[in-house]
């Protein structure tokens, strides 16, 4: 359960609020809290469960230690994020996620039909089917006889109008997520392997891009990023298991894209495979470097809309937005780096990126 506590510094008439897992269980009392006008900070579990264990009363989770816990964390650790109201992002993240809820009934949706079809076909039929070739085999199959083979025909017509019904709901979603990445100003689609959804989970479940200081804190944050597993005087890197796997399987995704065509990607994981990377670690350097590409394209785009801002309408100065975020995420340890080297806290710039 989350644990809302308040933050009131000595003298000072303004109150901060601390809520654990804003983006979890405690979203709902942020948004309500903001909604009033509070000012909220998102405490991580795991930032707040590290205070406990340090706390008297033998580390016992009880509802007073959590609340403590995630007063002293909210007041201690520099950098937390500001919660702000929902905006455009989370009706994105609605969005692609009943998409992803469709993708994955159609899916199962005609391996029922192929399982069908291999009883009615003689010879069965191809795993892969669209709606079209399912209904093509069922019409020319030959006419049921008994019982038995009435009933697979039947299914089988029920589950073909089932995936024209949900091809249908994919479209329509396709087409609601392109108009939201267009009015959000996105130029994601622009690059090669990403299509509506994947740039609605970016834009989504990123939010706001200024979080991430420099491209490695953006690739430690989705698991591009190599874990340091060195020992001695043996340097290596191991593959991440950790951060926000949806963000990595659109990256992912973009990677196999890239390589079933003649783009600039391919021609990076061929150079890897040159200096003698394996053809696993060649894809995770590409999807490190794909992290790279769309960080510097999101970046472009928030400053391309600053820019518009600033501008005013028919052209006149105007109020330059600011960031929705107050701070950096938490500095990544080490293991979380991109690099063996110290991340950078050099100026960026905003260059075009290329796909």
């Amino acid at each position: 359960m989350s644990r809302p506590s308040a933050l009131t510094a000595p003298g000072s008439p303004y109150r901060t609020w601390a809520v654990e897992g804003c983006a979890g269980i405690g979203r709902h009392i942020a948004q309500r809290l903001v909604a009033d006008g509070e000012t909220v900070l998102d405490v991580p579990p795991k930032l707040s469960s590290r205070v406990r264990v340090f706390d008297t009363g033998q580390g016992r989770k009880t509802d007073p230690v959590d609340a403590h816990s995630v007063a002293v964390a909210g007041l201690r650790s520099p950098g937390l994020r500001q919660v702000r109201l929902d905006d455009a992002t989370v009706a994105l993240r609605l969005l692609v996620d009943r998409r992803d809820e469709l993708g994955h009934a159609r899916t199962e949706t005609v391996s029922r039909i192929h399982q069908l079809l291999l009883e009615i076909v003689p010879g069965g039929a191809k795993k892969f089917l669209t709606r079209g070739q399912a209904s093509y085999l069922l019409r020319t199959a030959p006419q049921p006889v008994g019982i038995v083979a009435e009933t697979r025909h039947r299914l089988a017509r029920e589950l073909i109008d089932e995936l024209t019904t949900i091809d249908d709901k994919i479209r329509a979603a396709d087409k609601q997520l392109r108009d939201l990445v267009a009015a959000a100003g996105s130029t994601l689609t622009g690059l090669n392997g990403i299509g509506p959804s994947g740039a609605a989970r970016l834009l989504g479940d990123i939010g706001d891009i200024d979080r991430f200081r420099t491209p490695g804190h953006f690739a430690s944050w989705n698991g591009t990023a190599p874990i340091d597993a060195s020992s001695g005087d043996q340097k290596r890197h191991r593959l991440s298991r950790a951060g926000n796997r949806r963000i990595n399987r659109v990256l992912h995704i973009m990677a196999i894209v890239q390589l079933r065509h003649d783009t600039p990607g391919r021609a990076y994981y061929r150079r890897r495979l040159a200096e003698g990377k394996t053809t696993m670690e060649a894809i995770r350097a590409l999807k490190r470097h794909l992290s790279d590409v769309v960080y510097k394209r999101m970046l472009h785009d928030n400053q391309q809309a600053r820019t518009s801002e600033a501008a005013g309408p028919a052209g006149q100065p105007g109020t330059t937005l600011q960031s929705s975020a107050t701070g950096p995420i938490p500095t990544a340890g080490s293991s979380d780096k991109s690099h063996a080297e110290p991340a950078s806290d050099q100026p960026r710039t905003f260059p075009t990126p290329t796909p």
